[in-house]
């Protein structure tokens, strides 16, 4: 059972979820991401810098012995890997906003860094499950695109929803959080995410 919760958290780990977002789009709503037309080069560019240069990050941090372990369990390790993070992700949606300037990508791309941002400023006070804000979040964001999209995320809000549960439930198999910060990370995660598609689509 802890081979498998391991498995799913490292499948659907935080820094994949805005790569899994983006692909969800591609597929079911690829007018959102005109005028560049989806495709795995679009996905590989999302994927590099909202996944391996913060990891790359983490990496560093790992080697120069600023955190002890790569997932972090004590909360004050996490301040500063997380303030890099939220940096580096700001810079991506600037840099989307300021060279690319496609509305409704620089839209999800801030939501996201809001995401990340509200992760690091909480895990100064507080230590919360990250893995449930993120996926959280990006159910939070598929809810209401429903709407806007007349049902074409239908499937893929249900998928992630079902995710959702056995993202959560794995965290607690493997003894990573407890159901306190489970909760807090999803009810956060999910909030950033509705209200920011409400407020700015």
């Amino acid at each position: 059972m802890k081979g498998f919760a391991k498995f799913i958290s490292i499948v659907f780990h935080p820094l994949l979820m805005t790569t899994y977002l983006f692909l969800v789009l591609s597929l079911f709503l690829p007018i959102i991401l005109q005028p560049i037309r989806p495709s795995l080069g679009l996905i590989g560019l999302i994927f590099l810098m909202t996944f391996i240069l913060p990891a790359l990050n983490f990496i560093f941090f790992k080697l120069t012995g600023t955190i002890e372990n790569l997932a972090m369990p004590d909360r004050k390790q996490r301040i500063l890997p997380f303030l890099f993070v939220s940096a580096l992700y700001s810079v991506v949606t600037f840099l989307f906003y300021w060279k690319v300037n496609i509305p409704y990508v620089t839209i999800l791309l801030l939501i996201v860094s809001v995401l990340v941002v509200s992760s690091a400023c909480i895990s100064i006070f507080y230590k919360v499950s990250i893995h449930s804000m993120a996926i959280s979040g990006i159910v939070g964001i598929l809810l209401p695109l429903n709407k806007i999209s007349n049902g074409l995320f239908l499937i893929p809000t249900v998928t992630f929803i079902v995710l959702a549960g056995l993202v959560m439930s794995s965290r607690l198999i493997l003894n990573a959080h407890t159901p306190r910060e489970i909760l807090v990370g999803s009810l956060l995660g999910f909030g950033v995410g509705f209200a920011g598609i409400l407020i700015l689509f």
